[in-house]
């Protein structure tokens, strides 16, 4: 690809590096940003820098938040007996835009992929097992992306999760096979969370 500048080639080399976006697209973001008001793209750059510097993770759940505890922990109306347990906040975004749960939820951080070189020490797994102890702790719901990595971490939380007295569900499999939370339709995940199973 010929850039005009060498300026241009560093925008449109690091906008190419976000997914789903290759180098014919990242130029066209590139140039609307120079035509755009100066205003526009310095908000921008503003908003992304802040984003980097002032996101905090939960210390509770690990959920991104702008405080020390995230709203969903600090809410009063969520139930502390349940907590969900996802890969990721994209989980939790996609799971809170069904309206269908009510409870708390607790982010790993990714799941369990030995390929990936991503072992159980990588993970909010111990957090996981401290709040399980507590006894306001009724229920541990695996929201876990059905896949074989996914499946195993949820085999080696339950493993972990059987000293403690709570009960462990896994959402119905409503979600295909092979498929990401992410990616579900709001009705298929909040039927998926309302007809949990107990894992096994």
């Amino acid at each position: 690809m010929n850039f005009p500048t060498r300026l241009v080639e560093e925008a449109v080399n690091e906008i190419s590096r976000l997914p789903g976006i290759g180098k014919k697209t990242a130029m066209r973001l590139a140039l609307h940003l120079l035509k755009a008001d100066e205003d526009q793209t310095v908000d921008l750059a503003s908003a992304l820098v802040n984003l980097r510097t002032k996101t905090l993770y939960c210390q509770q759940c690990h959920h991104i938040s702008e405080t020390e505890v995230c709203q969903i922990c600090s809410g009063l109306r969520r139930d502390p007996a349940l907590i969900c347990v996802v890969e990721d906040s994209r989980d939790v975004i996609a799971i809170e835009e069904t309206a269908q749960y009510q409870g708390l939820y607790h982010v790993l951080g990714g799941i369990i992929s030995p390929m990936a070189g991503i072992g159980p020490e990588e993970l909010q797994i111990d957090s996981l097992i401290e709040r399980a102890a507590r006894p306001d702790v009724k229920e541990i719901i695996m929201a876990i992306s059905p896949t074989m990595e996914g499946d195993t971490t949820a085999f080696y939380l339950s493993k972990r999760l059987k000293d403690c007295d709570v009960k462990i569900s896994s959402i119905a499999r409503g979600v295909p096979l092979g498929g990401e939370l992410e990616y579900a339709d709001s009705l298929t995940l909040g039927r998926s969370i309302l007809s949990r199973t107990e894992y096994l």
